[in-house]
């Protein structure tokens, strides 16, 4: 079949129609064309699973004392184990509650006071109950909330297209090259600046909570155009996932009392964090089950989970403040939580690296002297500014997507202005429809869904909440035979259009390669801190590796791995104690 090339040109293309994407993109329309290109129609995207909340000091909730945009910050650094940079991190928590009052503007209907304030709850690693909700559905109703914005700032959409390539020319990035899924044809967009809002990359694991969508494609344009991804050896562990699906049980249910049970029926994180006990950070809170499953304190005939009770806090409570956690577990595992406690296991949850950027403007950083690629963006979980460092606090990541998505929006509007349109070669698309006739005519004989779960089986029992060095090159090794038998690759859904394995296909390509990107820089990093949790190196080395990690693609050979200097500027790397 004949495969047609479009062209298209718009001031600026936003990959990903999540709440970074679709902030950015309200920021920058008042004065240019602005496209979104997305995988799935926009209110599809994966911001709106984001349950429990957005973390900003409104200081709404007093209950354990007043809050400050320096309460915030403090508690997100050490949350971070001292690797977030605290520039950074300082101009999001001071951003928070203005951004947040922004979005109940826009529309936002956040859950209440008493006294009519938005409503605040407790969440892990947090000091104060500084987390402004809407029930158990926040991700949800901000996205559409600024969806709406969108439409009426007359944002243009391109839903059910595949982003396969950065136009990236001398340093300057001219657009995207993307595969229709529907029409089958592929599409040259030129544009002025670009901004990548992928989203994370869960998908790379056998248990996740991320959508089926959240395949880390930013991550794997970026690798594969040459420019570096940075702490990718942080993937967070989300502590409560829903045995055995791993579908996200948020921390607002611990926020509102629910604790966590070992199969002896004790309450044990009061062991591993004395003051925050169920409120500890996510990183802590795992590893804590993992522990109680592995010496045999676990929950079930595998003894393979613990449970999370709730229904002390009443049946009206949990309707009122949980009703999405409360579908879900009747639904997908059988459980009512009004009167029964909940099946969990820890569940791969978020990706703290990513694309490095400079949290001033937004910029791709495009090597380990800190120059960046002009017109090139990133935000949200696909970015690494770096607010998360070693571990996110939970509610960290709502106030990131929109307090960065219109921070890059804002020096997208200024860049635009000073620039020409860009002019392409002409042979942009030429790549995409290779790859696609390649993939359509193959006559290999492996398959999509048998590479993907081997490599979700790899980086399940090779790089999860505990690894060593022996594990990591033992999986590391696995994946390059990966990468060669994708190169075999065939297709057996024949379809012309809406081609769901041939988007799958273009999906395992991106994952494998980031997924070479966590393995090798978790091999890099002989320490453990946060989220990356090494047993042959269990404590955290400050003098050898308090840096992030810089993964540079290398063709055919293992990946080059540099780094940059962290940001300290308040407070000095102390032990984290909970």
């Amino acid at each position: 079949m004949q495969m047609n090339i479009e062209n298209h040109y718009h001031d600026v293309i936003i990959i990903g129609a999540g709440l970074a994407g679709t902030r950015a993109a309200i920021e920058v329309a008042s004065i240019a064309d602005v496209a979104v290109i997305t995988k799935v129609f926009p209110t599809r995207s994966h911001s709106t699973t984001a349950q429990g909340g957005v973390a900003a000091s409104l200081n709404n909730n007093k209950a354990k004392g007043e809050d400050s945009w320096e309460l915030h910050m403090f508690d997100t650094v050490k949350g971070s184990d001292y690797l977030g940079d605290q520039n950074a991190i300082e101009y999001m928590c001071k951003e928070a509650p203005p951004t947040v009052i922004e979005l109940e503007h826009m529309g936002v209907p956040f859950s209440r006071m008493p006294d009519g304030k938005i409503a605040q709850r407790d969440f892990g690693g947090h000091s104060r109950p500084r987390i402004a909700y809407a029930a158990d559905r926040t991700g949800h109703v901000m996205l559409h909330t600024l969806y709406e914005q969108s439409i009426k700032e007359n944002v243009h959409y391109y839903s059910e297209f595949v982003v396969t390539q950065l136009i990236i020319d001398n340093n300057v990035c001219k657009g995207v090259v993307a595969y229709d899924l529907r029409k089958r044809n592929v599409h040259v967009f030129s544009a002025k600046s670009v901004l990548i809002a992928t989203g994370g990359g869960g998908r790379i694991y056998k248990v996740t909570s991320n959508a089926h969508e959240s395949t880390g494609d930013g991550f794997g344009l970026i690798y594969k155009s040459g420019l570096p991804l940075q702490d990718m050896e942080f993937p967070q562990f989300h502590p409560t996932g829903l045995y055995p699906l791993g579908i996200l049980i948020t921390e607002g249910v611990r926020g509102e009392g629910g604790f966590l049970l070992n199969g002896k029926g004790e309450r044990f994180m009061e062991k591993y964090a004395p003051e925050f006990k169920d409120l500890a950070p996510r990183d802590l809170t795992s590893r804590a089950i993992y522990t109680e499953i592995m010496e045999g304190r676990g929950v079930g005939p595998k003894k393979d989970h613990v449970l999370l009770q709730i229904h002390h806090i009443g049946k009206k409570a949990i309707l009122e403040k949980l009703p999405e956690i409360y579908q879900f577990t009747i639904t997908y595992a059988g459980v009512d939580c009004t009167k029964e406690p909940i099946p969990v296991m820890p569940t791969m949850h978020y990706y703290m690296g990513g694309i490095p950027t400079n949290y001033e403007d937004g910029l791709v950083i495009a090597d380990d002297k800190g120059n960046t690629v002009k017109g090139l963006y990133a935000a949200g979980e696909a970015a690494c500014e770096s607010v998360h460092g070693g571990n996110r606090l939970g509610a960290n990541s709502l106030v990131d997507t929109v307090v960065f998505g219109r921070k890059a929006g804002k020096h997208m509007y200024k860049y635009i202005q000073q620039v020409d349109k860009p002019e392409l070669k002409g042979d942009e698309g030429k790549q995409t429809v290779e790859m696609i006739t390649n993939l359509t005519n193959s006559t290999g004989q492996e398959l999509v869904s048998k590479l993907r779960e081997d490599l979700q089986d790899i980086m399940w029992q090779k790089c999860s909440v505990f690894r060593d060095e022996k594990t990591l090159k033992e999986g590391l090794s696995a994946l390059k035979e990966l990468q060669k038998r994708y190169k075999n690759v065939r297709l057996i859904d024949k379809a012309s259009t809406f081609n769901m394995e041939m988007k799958e296909a273009i999906e395992l390509g991106n994952m494998l390669e980031y997924a070479e990107a966590t393995l090798a820089s978790a091999i890099y990093r002989k320490e453990s801190r946060g989220a990356h949790s090494r047993v042959d190196y269990p404590k955290r080395d400050d003098q050898n590796f308090l840096k992030h990690t810089l993964v540079f693609r290398v063709q055919g050979a293992t990946p080059r791995i540099a780094t940059r200097d962290v940001s300290i500027t308040r407070y000095k790397p102390q032990e984290r104690r909970y």
